[in-house]
């Protein structure tokens, strides 16, 4: 057991004080207003009754003064020994510490200095905080201690606060925006049978009543696209998603997205759609058409630039990339343009993880955006549908900002024997060690053969969009308990 600190022994030993007057724990306390709705109340209100988080105390002789605090807002309170009385007065000035939570019945008043008050008629003691909150006030300054203590970081992160209560209030907003347009929310298994819906490593459990080995969802796609078979014109979902891969400031192995997919649309649809989403998101969010990211002026307020994927990469390489069937004479090529040496290529066994590879580094690093990147090579897509002119490309589109994804859409295949023919191919690529691709996913299968009609569906991630739309660094900065190495301290 670790050791105390002084001010965690001497808020200890105030519970037995604390316990003489009243229960250190209490059952409730009835409320009538939020913190953040005093503010817009009338002088000579009454009754009011609040209740929440001491952030910051003046106790002095006959007259205090305190602030409480939740997610929403504050408010300041005055406590005077002629309206509480003696006796709560001096249990008040004893006994109660920064961060412990109270509530308070009293009148609202405006301060000589302009600011709204509660006069306390009454108080309650509502829990005891055993450890203090973090010096001076000033929040948590390490970083790691930020993501391994977000109750913390909560409590004195004004930043924290507005991310995290935005992030609350978006997930409404999504559910509302998408079935105002006709969408239906289903739930899809997380844990599967096949590793489809994307390309990704995925992360493996055992399913000991079945006696099965499984995934964790790396994508809900091929269920949703099911759920298309059995009716579902508009279909989307808030899904937990799980890809067992590196972690960076922009990937995080557990993250949240949604898919929606809507029969008779293709991908242009879905542009027009997903722009106009994204517009009225970061209005939302931020209260603008026109934020600042990562140090960039974003407009989402005209239409977005677009840029053709195989045409752009193309003309960076100096060669059709397209026409390459062999990885390592590919490799070469790059190598003799200056690109990359081999070593820096060593871990990408197939076209796919190299042709990615090379569109992540020379392209889409570059691009401040907001642009739809659109006409991707097909090795990349096994679930897109082939371009009717040029078998070699899907019609599919991304949106990238500041150098990262933030959508993945397209026409969905709803070919049978293209599908099967498709998932043959990343089968292929399995063997040539290729760890992110998909299985043969013969359920799905059987259901494209039930018939499917015209489809184009889309992926958002919602964490990448609150970073963006908050200006955080990390994706851990907008992920409330992000997953941490153990501690051994």
């Amino acid at each position: 057991m670790r050791e105390l600190s002084e001010q965690e022994v001497i808020r200890r030993d105030k519970i037995e004080e604390i316990r003489k007057v009243c229960n250190p724990y209490p059952e409730k306390y009835d409320v009538n207003y939020k913190l953040s709705e005093v503010s817009s109340l009338e002088d000579g209100t009454s009754d009011v009754r609040i209740a929440g988080r001491i952030v910051f105390m003046r106790k002095m002789g006959k007259l205090s003064f305190l602030r409480l605090r939740d997610l929403e807002g504050s408010i300041q309170v005055s406590i005077k020994v002629d309206s509480v009385g003696e006796d709560k007065y001096s249990f008040f000035k004893s006994n109660i510490d920064l961060g412990d939570f109270i509530g308070v019945n009293g009148e609202v008043f405006t301060t000589q200095t302009g600011e709204k008050t509660v006069r306390a008629d009454s108080l309650e003691f509502l829990g005891k905080a055993l450890r203090p909150l973090p010096e001076k006030f000033h929040g948590l300054t390490d970083i790691e201690m930020k993501y391994r203590q977000r109750y913390v970081d909560l409590i004195t992160n004004e930043d924290s606060r507005k991310i995290f209560l935005g992030r609350s209030r978006y997930s409404l907003f999504v559910r509302n925006y998408l079935a105002d347009n006709g969408f239906l929310e289903v739930e899809t298994p997380i844990i599967q049978t096949s590793v489809s819906g994307a390309s990704a490593k995925p992360f493996f459990t055992h399913y000991n009543a079945l006696d099965l080995d499984c995934n964790l969802r790396i994508a809900p796609e091929c269920y949703l696209k099911e759920c298309i078979v059995g009716g579902f014109n508009r279909v989307f979902e808030v899904a937990k998603c799980f890809r067992n891969e590196g972690m960076d400031p922009q990937h995080n192995p557990e993250f949240t997205q949604i898919e929606w997919y809507c029969a008779y649309w293709n991908f242009e649809d879905n542009i027009k759609f997903f722009e106009k989403f994204l517009r009225d998101s970061i209005r939302f969010l931020t209260g603008s058409e026109v934020i600042t990211s990562g140090g960039n002026e974003l407009d989402f307020s005209k239409p977005f630039e677009r840029v053709n994927y195989v045409e752009e990469l193309t003309r960076i390489l100096g060669f059709d990339f397209l026409k390459e069937t062999d990885v390592d004479a590919y490799k070469e090529k790059v190598v003799e343009k200056g690109f990359f040496s081999l070593k820096d290529m060593e871990e990408y066994k197939s076209l796919a993880q190299l042709t990615d590879f090379l569109y992540k580094k020379l392209l889409r690093a570059n691009i401040v955006g907001p642009v739809v990147m659109y006409n991707y090579p097909a090795l990349l897509k096994p679930l897109a549908r082939r371009n009717d002119n040029d078998s070699n490309m899907v019609d599919c589109f991304q949106v990238v900002i500041n150098g990262a994804e933030i959508c993945n859409a397209y026409s969905e295949l709803v070919n049978p024997f293209e599908q099967r023919k498709s998932f043959e191919d990343q089968l292929k690529a399995k063997a040539q060690g290729d760890d992110e691709t998909m299985d043969m996913d013969e359920d799905y299968l059987l259901a494209m053969e039930q018939g499917m009609p015209p489809i184009s569906g889309l992926g958002v991630g919602i964490d990448r969009l609150i970073m963006l739309a908050y200006d955080a660094p990390s994706l851990r900065d907008v992920i409330l308990f992000p997953t941490m190495k153990p501690n051994d301290k």
